[in-house]
C-alpha cells in the first residue's frame, strides 16, 4: 500500500497544487496549455522516440491493444447512454478518450520507472490520434485532415520514428535541450489539470456519478479481453491496465465548450471522473503491482 502512495503522491499533489493556487490567484493558463500542446509536449515525444534503444514494433501490439480499448469503451457505454437517455456526443467521447496525457504519462513513470516512458507514449499518440480524427468526427460529422498533419505532436512523433527506424543519432548538445524542454511537460499536465479542475461545477452532478462508474469499467472490461487475446509483455499489459482505467481527458471539455455540445454535462462528467480516479487507480495500482 505505502508503494502505491509513493506513485499517486506525486501526481495527485501536483494537481492539488495546480488546484489551490487557482483558486487563489485565478491564473490564465491559455498560453501555458499552448506552449504545452506545441513545444513542450512535442519535445517529450521526439526525445523518447528518438531515444537509443526505442524499437517500435516492439509496442505494434500494444497500440493495437489501446485503440481497441479506446473503442471498445465506446461501443460498451453506448447502450449506456441510451438507457439513461443521454446524447451520445456528450457521454461517449469521455467514456473513450482518456487522460493518458495529463494523469498517463506521469503515471507510468511513477509506477514503472523511465525505461517505461516508451510504453506509455504509444498508449498516449493512440489515445490522442483518436481523439482527434474520431472525436472530432464524432462531435463535429467530419475531420480536417490538413489540420491534423500540421499539428506539432503528430510532426514530433513522425519526426521521432523517422529518427528511430533510420537509427540516426541526434547531436548531444541537440538531445539534451530537447529533453529539458520534454521535462516541463508532464508537470506542467498535472498543474494546469488542477487549474482546469476550477472551472466546471456539479450541476449535473448525476451524468458525472454515471459517467465516473462507466469511464474506468468499460475501458478495464475491454482490456481483460484484450489480454486473454493478444500475447504482451508483462509491463506492457500492466501498463494497458492502468491505461484503461484512466479518467476522462480534460480536452472532453474543452472540445465540448468549442462545439457548444452540452459543456456543463460534459464538465460534470470530467471532474467526477478525475476525483473518482483518486480511488480508482490507487486500487488498481494495488492489483496490478
Amino acid at each position: 500500500m505505502f508503494q502505491v502512495f509513493q506513485i499517486v503522491f506525486p501526481i495527485f499533489s501536483i494537481v492539488l497544487l495546480g488546484y489551490l493556487y487557482a483558486r487563489r490567484h485565478g491564473p490564465d493558463m491559455a498560453s501555458a496549455n499552448r506552449l504545452n500542446l506545441e513545444v513542450f509536449t512535442p519535445a517529450l515525444i521526439f526525445s523518447v522516440l528518438s531515444g537509443e534503444g526505442f524499437e517500435l514494433t516492439l509496442y505494434a501490439e500494444l497500440a493495437a491493444a489501446a485503440l481497441v480499448v479506446v473503442l471498445g469503451s465506446g461501443l460498451i457505454a453506448w447502450p449506456v447512454a441510451r438507457l439513461f437517455g443521454y446524447s451520445t456526443r456528450t457521454f461517449l467521447p469521455p467514456m473513450m478518450f482518456n487522460n493518458s496525457g495529463n494523469m498517463g504519462l506521469p503515471l507510468a513513470l511513477f509506477a514503472f520507472g523511465e525505461q517505461a516512458l516508451p510504453a506509455a507514449m504509444i498508449l498516449f499518440l493512440v489515445e490522442n490520434t483518436l481523439h482527434f480524427t474520431v472525436g472530432n468526427a464524432m462531435l463535429t460529422g467530419h475531420v480536417n485532415p490538413l489540420k491534423l498533419i500540421r499539428m506539432p505532436m503528430l510532426a514530433a512523433t513522425l519526426a521521432g520514428l523517422l529518427v528511430a527506424a533510420l537509427q540516426l543519432t541526434v547531436p548531444g548538445p541537440l538531445r539534451e535541450a530537447i529533453q529539458l524542454l520534454g521535462q516541463v511537460s508532464i508537470p506542467l499536465m498535472l498543474f494546469a489539470l488542477g487549474v482546469r479542475m476550477t472551472g466546471v461545477d456539479l450541476a449535473d452532478w448525476r451524468i458525472g456519478l454515471v459517467g465516473a462508474v462507466v469511464c474506468p469499467l468499460s475501458g478495464l472490461l475491454v482490456a481483460a479481453v484484450v489480454i486473454m487475446l493478444v500475447p504482451l509483455a508483462q509491463t506492457q499489459m500492466l501498463q494497458l491496465i492502468l491505461f484503461a482505467a484512466l479518467p476522462p481527458a480534460v480536452l472532453n471539455f474543452m472540445l465540448a465548450e468549442r462545439y457548444d455540445i452540452e459543456p456543463r454535462k460534459v464538465a460534470s462528467v470530467v471532474l467526477l471522473g478525475n476525483a473518482a480516479s483518486l480511488l480508482v487507480l490507487p486500487a488498481v495500482l494495488y492489483l496490478v503491482l
